[in-house]
């Protein structure tokens, strides 16, 4: 899987891009909190369920239609996010739906159960330049977690920060763009 540290890029990415006129403060913790809940079925390996259970890590929470139920679930709250609906669900749905597609981008593990429940195969996207991150803080702070957060801040976080300024220096342009009208 990809760290918890960078499963949270996507969120900050998204509110960033669309600006915090549009996404709340509100919607964007949540964001961030839905970026990371795939994760909850860690707890299957405490339970004793096996890792290629549908219900093992990177099981069913992995899944498009897990990430599409909680952006629904989000739709509930539109009013506490102070958000149109669109952008509410959008930003719900993608931060969810994220955290798979970077444990796909990883290079361990039994792949990602996208399409569960219509088919428990796990799968990897062809290319998987991120380093898989030892499960547990102990790990993590280990060499180990630093050769991954490497991988990560190559992969995922430089074109994240890249993005956003390309957007922002885009923005700017069009604002003295249309007040000029050169």
């Amino acid at each position: 899987m990809a760290s918890i540290i960078t499963h949270v890029a996507i969120p900050l990415t998204l509110t960033l891009l669309a600006g915090r006129e549009r996404v709340s403060g509100q919607l964007m913790i949540w964001a961030m909190l839905g970026s990371v809940l795939p994760d909850i079925d860690v707890l299957a390996f405490t339970l004793g369920i096996p890792y290629d259970s549908q219900f093992g890590h990177r099981g069913f929470t992995h899944s498009i239609p897990f990430a599409l139920i909680i952006a629904l679930i989000g739709l509930l709250f539109h009013g506490y996010f102070r958000g149109r609906k669109i952008i509410v669900f959008s930003v719900l749905f993608l931060s969810v739906l994220s955290h798979g597609l970077l444990d796909a981008l990883t290079n361990g593990g039994y792949g990602v159960a996208f399409y569960w429940p219509f088919s428990n195969e796990r799968l990897f996207f062809p290319l998987t330049p991120i380093e898989v991150s030892p499960i547990g803080v102990k790990r993590f702070l280990s060499e180990r977690g630093l050769i991954v957060l490497w991988s990560e801040v190559n992969v995922v976080w430089l074109p994240c920060i890249f993005t956003v300024i390309t957007a922002l220096l885009f923005k700017i342009s069009l604002r003295r763009y249309s007040k000029t009208g050169t």
